[in-house]
């Protein structure tokens, strides 16, 4: 099933699915009840340290998709929930990064991706 991202600013739609914030820090300016989301996933976001040291840095790009994902490697728990929702249904990754490209959100949606076609192939 898909997975998707979208900027926590965008409004739900019906085409989302089950949505999950996978951000540590709330988004700003948006109230809780206003979200639409099923669960605020803060462990599967970069950790604190990782995320300061990228700060959405174009050059740091590819360092920062290395080192997120080997957080995420090691770190199953905090996936599961995402990797047993995809296999149901769609799924939308919610983050608030103004950059749509450069974000952990698509990080993360590339890693359950590659994840899940593994498993197809074993």
């Amino acid at each position: 099933m898909p997975i998707r991202t979208k900027r926590a600013y965008e409004t739900a739609a019906r085409g989302d699915g089950r949505r999950f914030l996978v951000e540590r820090l709330w988004p700003r300016g948006i109230k809780k009840t206003d979200l639409e989301i099923e669960a605020w996933l803060k462990d599967v976001a970069p950790s604190p340290e990782l995320r300061q040291w990228y700060g959405h840095d174009p050059a740091k790009w590819l360092e920062f998709q290395r080192r997120y994902r080997r957080e995420l490697d090691a770190n199953a728990a905090a996936r599961q929930p995402l990797q047993a929702a995809a296999r149901r249904g769609t799924i939308t990754l919610v983050y608030s990064a103004r950059d749509e490209e450069r974000n952990s959100a698509a990080v993360l949606r590339d890693y359950l991706n590659s994840r899940k076609a593994a498993k197809g192939k074993a």
